[in-house]
């Protein structure tokens, strides 16, 4: 299956670099270019009013001076929250970024992107995927993108969207299932990403000989990094990637 010429580092930035400013803003994806990331992991939802932007959260209380569901706001409710001071003070003003903001911010550092498309309790997955897809395709090279996603909704939508040379895309897992080479097969993956501390070296080790690139969330300490590395990981999703290359050095 030919996907896109991706170089993916062994290190990507986790919502931007989130152990120094606050994640998924466009303040975390400078902090990460700066510390020398090449690529960062961010989340994408929509708005009530349709508006895709980086935000995790189904609600704004933990990252954000307000209240309320993603669902509920429009642009113009959402630019009005501080969505870097509850991190420290020296980031209040931040704004919530929308996705077309952060892409041209990606574009401008020549950054690549592992998006998450995130689907929410009361989110439609389809929906999602047709407005992020098509604005990620027109803005990115093939080999500076990668869709993820835990909802098999919105990966099947994305895939139908764009083919597997335009678009690469990334199974999410907590614990890895027994059918997952078959999920992987229904959207032509190039990646599987899994939460490293229910993976086992058995399972690695067959996933990587089955020709799937294969990524683990979150790591965030040197001997974890180094063991994966031993099972043959691909890359890793830090919160801080620059703690682990100075304390490996």
């Amino acid at each position: 299956m030919p996907h896109p010429e991706i170089a993916l580092p062994r290190l990507i930035a986790h919502r931007g670099l989130s152990a120094r400013a606050p994640e998924n803003t466009l303040t975390a994806v400078r902090a990460a270019h700066e510390a020398g990331c090449r690529w960062v992991e961010l989340d994408v939802q929509l708005l009530g009013d349709g508006t895709p932007v980086i935000w995790h959260d189904r609600d704004v209380k933990r990252c954000s001076n307000g209240r309320g569901r993603l669902a509920t706001l429009s642009l113009a409710g959402a630019k009005r929250l501080d969505a870097g001071g509850w991190f420290a003070s020296a980031f209040a003003g931040e704004p919530m970024a929308t996705l077309e903001e952060m892409l041209a911010l990606l574009v401008e550092r020549g950054m690549g992107v592992n998006l998450e498309l995130k689907v929410n309790r009361g989110h439609d997955p389809t929906t999602l995927a047709e407005v992020v897809v098509p604005t990620v395709l027109a803005a990115l090279p093939p080999e500076q993108r990668l869709l993820s996603s835990f909802d098999a909704q919105a990966l099947a939508r994305s895939r139908a969207l764009a083919g597997p040379e335009q678009l690469a895309l990334g199974v999410l897992f907590k614990r890895i299932p027994d059918d997952w080479a078959e999920r992987c097969r229904a959207v032509a993956a190039y990646s599987v990403h899994a939460d490293w501390r229910y993976l086992r070296e058995t399972r690695a080790r067959s996933m990587k000989a089955a020709g799937v690139a294969m990524l683990c969330y979150t790591v965030n300490d040197i001997e974890v990094f180094e063991r994966l590395g031993r099972w043959g990981i691909d890359g890793v999703f830090s919160d801080d990637p620059g703690r682990l290359v100075d304390q490996g050095a």
